[in-house]
């Protein structure tokens, strides 16, 4: 990167992973800014691929060389130093800090975001995160929906963070999530491999799309329920929605989960306002020892109250 007049001029060459990626959602990725900001890049004459100026995201192919201007940010995203109550810290160590996200706390600023969010509880808990990254995401290495709960991981220090926004970026961390699905699947034991992009009709939504990006999901059935079942699920890849994008697609979508075609009635019925999907485990190589280190969150109120009226009966 290089910086003129206060413009950052980014060179960039798309990978062959990277091939078929919109280019407003690949900027958004590979420089960690919003995509709205992305998107008004194009407007503004500041994407070149190839050496011609873009006006619309077309999908970028392996090779392509792009150049693109950023120019300052007159009202770049304010990280609000609220507290939250309910967030617990797992562990506590030098180089990073795993907390138990609650539901309704978004991972970092973004735009038309006014809830709370990880980095700004940590700041109001006196916790000195990570500044590496683009400066609303300070320490964020991975995330959970706003609403999904679970287990997180935020860089302290700046070697943590190049250690474990590399090792996600490999893949190699164990995400184990926990969700409640409608109906029984079937196989009760199996892997979902499908791509996924993001929602032609619908900017906020994702959906199994040809030519999305490679998304594979792994699950084993562990209780029944009649109408839902209790899965354990193991995440290959990290896109945005992953989980309750593939179970809706595969027909059991996530009990709860109305975004994504949840029967409304059996989620007001166990009190749920979200969907029931709870990031239950993670485990990742220490990013400065190499040592294996796993922890576990156990489930919230609404989940675990919700679990407990599907295992006495009548739903």
């Amino acid at each position: 990167m290089s910086t003129t007049g206060g413009t950052q001029i980014h060179e960039l060459l798309v990978a062959d992973e990277d091939a078929g990626q919109r280019l407003d959602s690949y900027l958004a990725k590979v420089l960690e800014i919003p995509r709205v900001l992305a998107k008004t890049l194009f407007k503004d004459s500041m994407v070149e691929v190839n050496g011609r100026v873009v006006t619309k995201p077309l999908k970028v192919r392996a090779g392509d060389a792009l150049r693109v201007s950023i120019p300052p940010q007159s009202d770049p995203l304010e990280i609000r130093v609220i507290a939250v109550e309910d967030l617990k810290i797992i562990a506590d160590e030098d180089d990073y800090v795993v907390i138990d996200k609650p539901v309704g706390v978004a991972a970092h600023p973004s735009p038309g975001w006014v809830g709370p969010t990880v980095v700004g509880a940590l700041m109001a808990e006196g916790y000195n995160i990570s500044t590496s990254g683009a400066a609303e995401r300070q320490g964020i290495v991975h995330r959970l929906d706003v609403g999904t709960s679970g287990l997180m991981v935020v860089a302290k220090s700046e070697r943590a963070y190049t250690g474990l926004k590399r090792a996600f970026k490999e893949r190699t961390p164990k995400k184990v999530y926990h969700a409640v699905v409608q109906g029984l699947p079937d196989p009760l034991e199996g892997t979902i491999d499908a791509p996924i992009g993001r929602h032609p009709g619908h900017d906020w939504k994702f959906a199994v799309l040809e030519g999305g990006r490679d998304s594979v999901t792994h699950y084993e059935m562990l209780e029944a329920f009649g109408r839902a079942s209790l899965v354990e699920v193991h995440l290959e890849t990290g896109r945005t929605h992953q989980i309750r994008v593939h179970f809706s697609a595969f027909g059991h979508p996530c009990v709860g989960d109305q975004t994504y075609g949840a029967d409304p009635n059996l989620g007001a019925a166990l009190g749920l306002t979200r969907q029931w999907l709870h990031a239950k485990r993670l485990g990742f190589n220490h990013p400065v020892t190499g040592e294996w280190v796993e922890y576990e969150s156990e489930y919230p109120h609404d989940l675990a109250g919700a679990l407990e009226l599907l295992r006495e009966g009548g739903y």
